[in-house]
């Protein structure tokens, strides 16, 4: 048998979009929350970052709890806007209309991140964004397509 017969008759694997478990966007959400915290501690306590903002004409510390709750927060909308969009459509569309979407409100995202009194900690609040937004867009894409 030739190779064009041959994917003539088995052609290759598609992504299909299904719609994933509860427990995938629980594990995303947390996988996001480690993720945070990792960074949080490699750039605070490690290299000893002062990882201080203006809020509301205040400084104020950024510490643990502060890193997990925004973390989870931001995950669980992310996750429970996938679930909507899944929900409303009942396409396949719905996930490339979620990768727009948040893709578009992590680069927003990126302007609270001005809020840093200082390089270091601007830098930091650019990767903690950065990584939460990446593991839930990668979580939210990975569920849905294998």
């Amino acid at each position: 048998m030739t190779r064009t017969a041959s994917l003539a008759t088995h052609p290759l694997p598609t992504h299909r979009t299904t719609r994933a478990p509860w427990t995938a966007d629980l594990a995303g959400t947390g996988a996001a929350v480690v993720c945070a915290l990792v960074t949080w501690a490699c750039a605070v306590p490690l290299v000893g970052v002062d990882l201080t903002v203006l809020a509301g004409g205040q400084t104020r510390q950024v510490g643990p709890l502060d890193v997990v709750v925004a973390a989870a927060v931001s995950a669980a909308a992310g996750f429970l806007t996938l679930r909507l969009l899944e929900r409303l459509t009942r396409t396949r569309r719905a996930l490339r209309i979620w990768l727009v979407t948040a893709t578009v409100v992590a680069l927003v995202s990126m302007l609270g991140t001005t809020a840093g009194v200082s390089w270091g900690a601007t830098m930091t609040l650019v990767s903690l964004h950065s990584v939460v937004a990446a593991v839930v867009i990668a979580a939210g894409w990975r569920s849905r397509t294998c």
